[in-house]
């Protein structure tokens, strides 16, 4: 889900002390049963949920991570530090919880400690932001409070009074920021915290629940079972199953570790160069988090954002996530043409049968999250709903077991059978509600630190001055817009997880694009978003594809450039939505199925430009004619859509052509 941002590196960490370890469990568990309560059985108040909700998020920070790091014993200097942080964890939590109601009736009238819990409460989560997110983004929390700032008139100049033309501000005191930052529903406990202590620790918790039952290895298993047999058949499965595990894990990077870690060694003996392999594992995990029903949490921000109906963003980022998939297969089915490689004998793949018939479970609660989407419940409530389903048809399938199979193969059905499968159930749910808890702390911290930003942008005004300058900056030309837009977002991303990168670019730029542009808002939103996932697969930093390389063996960089490359739908189809906003507005069937064909078209013209292959090796003339052929088909005029699509599917026939006459590419052994 959020992407959550990777926890920090667990290589080199030091082995907690015992009662540390235990004390995480609990605090997890805790969290977990709480998020269940609120989702399934007594919905809290908005401020209830989101502060009981970050002060557990952090107390679990300062415990999982240490002070001076996990390579490093605390000592009593880091256990000082430690405790004082674990404490004002729960204290800012306790005081807006508890005292909420007298703190309404004073609203704007601050007490000296509500100002001093807001200091304490925002230095501790730019704090735990550092230990669980990384330091960028807590340094860019920093400078936005740097930025709003103002000092006492008659002192030094702050920043907001230093900076030149429209970026200069008059700041804001201590007490208004802390209002805005603590006490308001535009800082720290604002819509992005509100998202992720509702519907984002929901579908994580979800995911967890699925991923301890041994979902991963359904999913994967499906994959090879569906394309094993194919050319480049375990590339193949790296897109497929990444898609199905990225829909439930919500993060690129554990998505190239969890699939990766099977899909790149059977790349690299099939044929493909390691390099090749992390680049292919890593551009199709980042495709898990574009692809319904959860999109990496992506989908409840900008429901919440747009107001737009989650089921509906949904259903309209069904075929951009196609297409999106679709490219990275591509790409690697023409890497193995061109190479001329085979797929997998089939004595090394699993029986689809076998595996549907020892993971049918796995398909129920999806069918069940997706049923009451439809009937229209809240996402947090069908969250609850699919995690209940899971641990259903969990004990459904031993009943069955027990009941039937068990008698029929002789096996032992006896009290102490029955006994065992009771507590290892238990044990799986308890690990289940541990690891949703930990995989949260991540993006929920990111969150709280991505609500400072905002809340500092709505103070000063700052979104309004962004889109001025990037008006300016464009010159009112839509197409330099979206390459700024891509810019910012890769700069971003270099110190930011996807969601918070998102959350951030969305309030500086989102305006501007919908409101000076001409971008209808859920397609700027889209855009915004598809963009956000570019620091996964963009050098120099690229954080799926170093993960790739780590796994593949290969060069970090060159990783990198391979899946920028088999990634380039990323860049793309977001410009399609942009000059072709029926793939995602509709409209009728004739120009909707048109807008298709041609985006199909575009997305196969381009990667056997990039290959130079498709059914036979292209020359140097076809693959320059593709770029302006391309730009045709994307340009909002029916005469260079029709132009282009001419031009492609002329180029694309001579090659066809040219392959059916010279034969198959001859295989080659592989490695």
């Amino acid at each position: 889900m959020s992407e959550p941002a990777p926890l920090p590196s667990m290589a080199n960490r030091l082995p907690q002390p015992k009662f540390v370890v235990m004390t995480i469990s609990v605090v997890a568990i805790a969290l977990s049963l709480f998020q269940m309560y609120a989702a399934g059985i007594e919905p809290l108040g908005l401020f209830y949920q989101r502060s009981i909700h970050l002060a557990f998020i952090m107390f679990m920070t300062f415990l999982m991570f240490p002070a001076f790091g996990g390579d490093k014993k605390r000592g009593v200097l880091g256990w000082i530090i430690d405790i004082a942080f674990l404490a004002g964890a729960f204290t800012t939590g306790f005081y807006l919880s508890f005292f909420l109601d007298a703190i309404f009736n004073r609203a704007g009238f601050w007490s000296e400690t509500d100002l001093i819990i807001g200091i304490i409460a925002t230095v501790t989560v730019l704090e735990a932001s550092r230990r669980a997110v990384g330091l960028g983004m807590t340094v860019i929390g920093i400078v936005a409070i740097v930025y709003a700032l103002s000092g006492p008139r008659g002192s030094l100049p702050w920043v907001g009074e230093w900076l030149p033309g429209i970026l200069a501000h008059r700041g804001a005191d201590v007490d208004r920021l802390v209002g805005q930052l603590y006490l308001g529903q535009e800082g720290i406990y604002g819509l992005p915290m509100g998202v992720a202590a509702t519907y984002i620790f929901m579908f994580v918790l979800f995911g967890a629940f699925l991923e301890v039952t041994g979902a991963g290895k359904f999913f994967i298993d499906m994959a090879y079972a569906a394309t094993g047999k194919k050319p480049g058949g375990p590339a193949k499965a790296a897109v497929l199953a990444s898609a199905g595990m990225g829909s439930i894990s919500g993060s690129a990077i554990a998505n190239v570790v969890t699939t990766g870690a099977f899909t790149i060694p059977l790349m690299k003996r099939l044929g493909y160069r390691p390099a090749q392999a992390g680049g292919i594992e890593a551009a199709a995990s980042t495709g898990g988090q574009i692809t319904p029903p959860l999109m990496g949490a992506g989908a409840f921000l900008i429901s919440e954002y747009t107001q737009v109906p989650y089921l509906d963003i949904v259903m309209v980022s069904i075929f951009p996530a196609i297409l999106y998939l679709g490219t990275v297969y591509l790409f690697v089915h023409i890497v193995a043409l061109k190479n001329g490689m085979r797929g997998m004998p089939v004595e090394e793949l699993p029986d689809w049968k076998q595996v549907l018939k020892e993971g049918w479970q796995f398909i129920l609660p999806l069918g069940v999250l997706i049923y009451l989407l439809v009937i229209n419940i809240s996402p947090m409530r069908v969250g609850f709903w699919a995690i209940i389903s899971v641990m259903a048809v969990a004990a459904l399938r031993y009943a069955i077991w027990f009941f039937f199979i068990a008698p029929q193969k002789g096996e032992p059905r006896n009290h102490d059978a029955l006994k065992a499968a009771i507590v290892k159930g238990i044990q799986i749910t308890l690990a289940a509600l541990e690891l949703g808890a930990k995989n949260a702390v991540a993006v929920s911290m990111a969150c709280a630190v991505a609500g400072i930003i905002v809340g500092v942008v709505g103070l000063t005004g700052l979104g309004l001055k962004f889109s001025s300058m990037m008006i300016a900056f464009s010159g009112g030309h839509i197409v330099l817009a979206l390459v700024l837009v891509l810019i910012a977002s890769l700069i971003l991303g270099m110190g930011l997880p996807v969601t918070a990168s998102y959350i951030v670019l969305i309030v500086l730029v989102g305006p501007a694009l919908s409101n000076e542009f001409g971008i209808p808002l859920l397609i700027a939103h889209l855009v915004v978003f598809w963009y956000s996932q570019d620091s996964n697969v963009t050098p120099p930093i690229a954080l799926a594809g170093f993960a790739g390389a780590a796994i593949a063996n290969a060069n970090p960089m060159e990783t990198s450039f391979q899946a920028w490359k088999f990634a380039k739908g990323l860049y793309l189809i977001p410009a399609f939505m942009v000059f072709n906003p029926e793939i995602i507005e509709g409209g009728s069937i004739q120009i909707v199925l048109w807008t298709g064909f041609t985006a199909i078209l575009c997305l196969v013209a381009f990667a056997s430009a990039l290959e130079g292959y498709l059914f036979a090796h292209m020359d140097i003339i076809s693959r320059i004619v593709i770029v302006p052929a391309t730009i045709g088909v994307f340009w909002p005029d029916l005469r260079a859509e029709i132009a282009g699509t001419i031009v492609l599917l002329v180029v694309l026939g001579l090659n066809w052509w040219k392959g059916k006459k010279n034969g198959p590419t001859p295989a080659v052994a592989t490695s």
